[in-house]
């Protein structure tokens, strides 16, 4: 009898060591870090039960779409745990900015929807692109 419930005790102390290594593998293990940067197209506050912040980097350049043969931006989807930082970054939209992120395996509901998470601005300029589209104010054009 006590072989066998220590033969059960010993499997199940290496399932428990397991699935702890794996979850610390899976969604806390920094898989990278980086830099990205672009413009800022959009950064908001969403979640059903966990509210997150949520963003959007467009690079600049073209990359060939994975179905079929057209083209599309490239995008940099990314979520924002600290609240200074995603309070910066939105009044930042349509602004080129420089972004530092960490890459995990996988996502957690309370850390946002993204397995990339922004934890530092680095830099935030104007953006340089010049409209050609005139603006439309009270059904008076302007243009800029």
């Amino acid at each position: 009898m006590k072989t066998s419930s220590k033969v059960i005790s010993i499997i199940l102390a290496i399932a428990v060591l397991a699935l702890t290594v794996f979850l610390y593998f899976k969604f806390w293990f920094v898989l990278g870090e980086g830099v990205k940067a672009g413009e800022l197209n959009q950064i908001v506050y969403k979640g059903w039960v966990w509210k997150t912040y949520e963003g959007r980097l467009i690079q600049t350049g073209f990359r060939g779409a994975k179905k079929g043969n057209g083209i599309q931006s490239n995008e940099f989807n990314f979520s924002v745990v600290d609240k200074a930082v995603a309070d910066s970054l939105m009044r930042c939209s349509g602004k080129m900015v420089e972004l530092k992120y960490k890459e995990y395996n996988g996502m957690l509901p309370w850390r946002g929807m993204q397995r990339y998470v922004v934890y530092e601005i680095l830099s935030i300029q104007p953006s340089s692109v010049v409209s050609e589209i005139p603006y439309v104010v009270s059904g008076e054009e302007i243009s800029l």
